[in-house]
This record gives structure tokens, sequence and C-alpha cells, in this order.
């Protein structure tokens, strides 16, 4: 069944083990899923980022909370008041049709005053690290982001792949999207039109989180992945 999974709030750590959990439990399936948080701000940063550079960045912000590193690609992502969201499915298209064809659906579903960056960025804009310095995803807009109408990114999105599953992985960072049920519903629509399914809402069962509570602390907690790069 293709599923609008809710599930209760989590750390950091949990979100990111939540999300790979999903991708070996449900792989031939659609999966939607907003993240409650229970620690705002917290931080991730992308799967391939020196750690040395993130925390470089953290402390130029003066940031003190919690951060992870991601099972996805992309830059450093503060989520203060952002809505944050996973995408589980299935599909052989390159990431680039998927950013295209996904961010251009959200675009229609939010409304006018969104814009998609259409015009093909330098490959050297996709690197974890620009000039010896962290990637920061929303200070470095790249082809199909989404953009406010006076051209601050306002949505980006992290993929990797498992086979033919997909992880996806966005942050829609408007005033109060956390708490927008317009927002949620924007993404849902385009969700639906993107995978042609029926998304039935269902509550994430006790087992499947207790299996996100064992990797977050085997995995996402570790040092061993934090400074994996």
């Amino acid at each position: 069944m293709d599923l609008l999974l809710q599930t209760p709030p989590l750390n950091v750590y949990e979100q990111m083990a939540l999300d790979e959990t999903l991708v070996y439990a449900r792989a031939q399936e659609v999966t939607l899923r907003f993240y409650h948080w229970t620690e705002p701000p917290a931080v991730t940063f992308g799967y391939a980022q020196p750690i040395t550079q993130v925390r470089r960045v953290l402390d130029t912000q003066h940031f003190t909370g919690n951060y992870c590193r991601r099972p996805t690609g992309g830059g450093i992502v503060f989520h203060r008041d952002d809505l944050t969201f996973s995408l589980i499915f299935c599909s052989v298209q390159k990431p680039a049709q998927i950013y295209e064809e996904l961010h251009t659906l959200i675009q229609h579903t939010l409304g006018a005053q969104v814009q998609r960056m259409a015009e093909k960025t330098p490959a050297k804009a996709y690197a974890p690290s620009v000039a010896g310095q962290a990637n920061a995803c929303f200070t470095n807009p790249v082809q199909n982001d989404l953009l406010s109408t006076d051209g601050h990114k306002i949505l980006g999105g992290a993929i990797r792949r498992f086979g033919q599953t997909v992880l996806y992985q966005g942050s829609l960072q408007l005033p109060q999207a956390r708490n927008s049920a317009r927002c949620k519903q924007a993404i849902i629509e385009a969700v639906r039109y993107f995978t042609g399914k029926k998304l039935s809402p269902r509550a994430a069962d006790n087992d499947l989180l207790a299996q996100a509570q064992t990797r977050a602390r085997a995995q996402y907690q570790t040092s061993s992945w934090t400074e994996k790069f």
C-alpha cells in the first residue's frame, strides 16, 4: 500500500535512520512523510561533505544544536522552521529528471509566487565543498531548485538510489511552512501527480520506529558516521 506515513516527533538522527529503514522496509511502494521534530533547530549535511568544513560553517553561524550526515547528497541544511519531508519510490529516471518533474509539480501546486530555476548550473556548484568551504544548500541554488519571487531559494532536495528505489529528502523553507496545512497539501498533491498513486494516511507502527531508533544509535549518532569524510 502507498502511504502518507505519520510519525511522532523524532530527533535528527532518528529522522535520517527512519528514512533509510523505510527504504528497506517499503522498497517497492511509495511512502511520503513529513518530519515532526523534537529539537528545533537541527542541521543535516550531505553524505560526501567533509566534517571539518561542515563544523567550520556551523561555528560561523554560532550553531550549537545537533547535526547529522544525511544518507543523501547535497549541502548543509538548517532545519529551523522548514517543512522537511521524504519520499520513497521506484524509478529508473536520472536524478536530474526526477528533480525537474517533481519540483515543477510542487511549483505549480504552491502557486504563482514560486519560480523554478530552469537554467543549467555548472557542475562545480553541486560539489560537496566550494572554494574549500562546505556547500550550504540554501545559499547556493542550482538547476530545478524552487525560488521565491525575490530570487531566494525556498525548496531543494537530495537523492540517493538503492537499486531502483529512490530516497528523496526535501526541505521547503517558507515562513511558518512547518505548520502550514496549505504547504503540506501542495506537496501531497504534487507527489500524487508525480507517482500516479493515491496515498493512504497511516501511522508508523512501533516495530518500524524501533528499527529506526536502533539504526540511529548504531549508525547515525556515531562518530564513525559523522566523521566519515
